[in-house]
């Protein structure tokens, strides 16, 4: 039964992983729409591609901390007293510091908006922004995809291999070093956020890594089928009674 939930959880993930590889590309176009997007000449009254920067005043701001499944949130109220909702993926660098009755301005792309900046002129993308989207799908693919092969593959080894202590073994190592590959992609897309490094950074971190997680995966497989990781060590003996 392990052996069936490694080999169903690795499917679901891989699953993850595939869908986030194929919207890498589509991310890569929208992050690029945007950052090319001219002005506004006007205040746009349908949702249009390009930029316009609006005055907000803070309503309310919930950071939502400790609420499973709630994002961080905030109220926006414009001039004309329409409120407006907006929400964020992380509290920082600008959610964390609104105040209600502070002023804010919003950046407005296709109806959304996609950016706020405080009076101190610090930046924060909303949930809808499409700034580091790109970033986070290849991340998460890296992390979906090499883990999730791995857990398929230690999942269904045992299957074909009943009995066999070792294979058992070595599937076993396959399976831990992929949550060490799928870690390690987390924690480099985690690096890259919180220094804004670009894109490519990412493979170019996790790469090497990963190439020595696979290496070390592969010592330790084999070392399973040679018997190198069996406990041998002799059965303690039970004192035997002596003879009057």
């Amino acid at each position: 039964m392990r052996s069936v939930m490694w080999v169903l959880f690795g499917v679901v993930v891989l699953g993850v992983g595939v869908a986030s590889a194929l919207q890498v590309r589509g991310a890569l176009e929208r992050e690029r729409e945007y950052r090319g997007a001219p002005a506004c000449a006007t205040v746009p009254v349908e949702a249009s591609g390009c930029v316009w920067e609006q005055e907000f005043t803070v309503r309310s701001a919930a950071m939502n901390r400790g609420e499973r499944g709630e994002s961080p949130e905030a109220e926006l109220v414009l001039p004309s007293g329409k409120p407006w909702d907006v929400t964020f993926v992380r509290t920082e660098p600008v959610m964390s510091e609104m105040q209600p009755g502070e002023k804010v301005v919003g950046v407005i792309w296709h109806g959304q908006v996609v950016e706020v900046r405080d009076a101190e002129g610090r930046r924060q993308q909303t949930s809808d922004g499409p700034v580091g989207w790109p970033e986070d799908r290849l991340g998460g693919a890296l992390a979906c995809l090499s883990f999730g092969l791995a857990a398929l593959v230690g999942g269904l080894w045992p299957l074909f291999a009943r009995g066999d202590r070792r294979q058992a073994t070595a599937a076993k190592m396959v399976r831990w070093h992929g949550v060490g590959l799928g870690g390690t992609a987390i924690l480099t897309l985690w690096a890259q956020a919180a220094n804004d490094w670009p894109l490519w950074a990412i493979p170019a971190i996790w790469g090497p890594l990963a190439l020595l997680l696979l290496t070390s995966m592969t010592a330790f497989t084999l070392g399973a089928l040679r018997g190198d990781l069996d406990d041998d060590a002799p059965a303690p003996q039970e004192p035997q009674p002596q003879a009057s």
